[in-house]
């Protein structure tokens, strides 16, 4: 080495080792934690009144929608309504008092392929009388045929 031009190292220290910080991270689950306390808060707010609520021997749900009526009517003309036998009277009532739950109560008949087709025209005849309008025949496709 010259002695003018002495080679001195740049870096004189030893490197750091790399290290995660956590700070960040312990700041947002805090911060996680803070709101999840508070918005626990807001649900209690409703439960801070004593209110005896009254009591009813049927609940119904009052938002959903009604499943849709199936009528089955059998090789010999019997129809059954939810594993019931009706007659027409009993079914005109039934239809009557599902339309007057729900204005758009929807009806699927399923009819025996060998029953008298004036069956399946009289209980469409009284979807109609009742005002039913969203009415189905149900049917299957036969085998071998492409929908």
């Amino acid at each position: 080495m010259p002695p003018g031009n002495p080679l001195v190292p740049l870096k004189t220290h030893q490197p750091e080792e790399p290290s995660l910080n956590l700070t960040p991270m312990i700041d947002i689950v805090l911060l996680l934690v803070i709101f999840f306390m508070v918005g626990t808060q807001f649900t209690e707010a409703e439960r801070q009144y004593e209110i005896d609520l009254p009591a009813v021997s049927v609940a119904q749900p009052l938002t959903a929608l009604p499943d849709e009526i199936v009528i089955n009517v059998t090789r010999d003309g019997t129809v059954f309504v939810k594993r019931s036998t009706q007659t027409m009277d009993e079914l005109r009532q039934f239809l009557r008092t599902a339309r007057a739950r729900y204005a758009d109560q929807a009806v699927i008949v399923r009819g025996d392929g060998a029953v008298v087709y004036q069956r399946i025209m009289d209980v469409l005849n009284l979807c109609q009388q009742e005002k039913i309008t969203q009415v189905q025949l149900a049917n299957r496709l036969q085998e071998g045929t492409s929908p």
